[in-house]
């Protein structure tokens, strides 16, 4: 999660590395995204905070929704990482455990990027091309490699399964009628095995 102090860059003359102006950019816009929301990330207020200059945020991310959410992404990236321990069961627990937490913690934050998605097209395809279809994919794979190991039967559908268990942590948080828990996600993992064990 993003750290008390935001690391700006140093003040100074001539040109800054890159990575240090983004590594800034990204620290700003985090401590933005997660004390005020998604509407207090705009290319001015982050240029402002970072030290950096709007016109390299303009070249950058296409839309201040677009660097709100790469900023969301970099300060959570450790805590979805995908296990392999050889025991599916456990490492789609411990991932299960790990997502429900995150959104425990800063729901509102992904809630709020997931809406501004469906009206900002720049925000829309970062979002599917560096966090929807990765994850999707990394859950895949480690799904196959329980597959071949004879985890789970050959037949089951890989991709429906990261929609059971996903979606539906997904469905809990945008349509809060039902809590988010520990003990719904260990629900999901238990009504999932009887269907995909060999």
């Amino acid at each position: 999660m993003p750290q008390p102090d935001t690391p700006r860059l140093p003040p100074g003359r001539g040109r800054r590395p890159a990575h240090e102006v983004r590594s800034a950019t990204l620290a700003a816009a985090s401590d933005l995204l997660f004390s005020q929301g998604i509407r207090s990330i705009t290319f001015e207020k982050v240029a402002a905070r970072a030290g950096a200059s709007k016109v390299t945020l303009y070249k950058w991310w296409p839309s201040p929704g677009a660097l709100a959410f790469e900023a969301y992404f970099a300060a959570v990236e450790d805590t979805l990482a995908f296990s392999d321990t050889g025991d599916i069961r456990r490492d789609l627990t411990t991932q299960l455990h790990a997502f429900v937490d995150l959104l425990d913690r800063n729901g509102s934050v992904i809630a709020e990027i997931i809406g501004a998605a469906q009206t900002d097209p720049g925000l829309a395809a970062a979002l599917s091309e560096q966090y929807i279809r990765p994850r999707r994919n990394l859950a895949v794979e480690r799904l196959t490699i329980a597959r071949a190991a004879g985890q789970i039967r050959h037949t089951a559908d890989l991709e429906a399964i990261v929609d059971q268990l996903w979606g539906a942590c997904y469905h809990r948080l945008l349509l809060p009628t039902e809590p988010l828990t520990i003990e719904f996600a260990d629900a999901l993992i238990a009504n999932l095995f009887p269907g995909i064990a060999p």
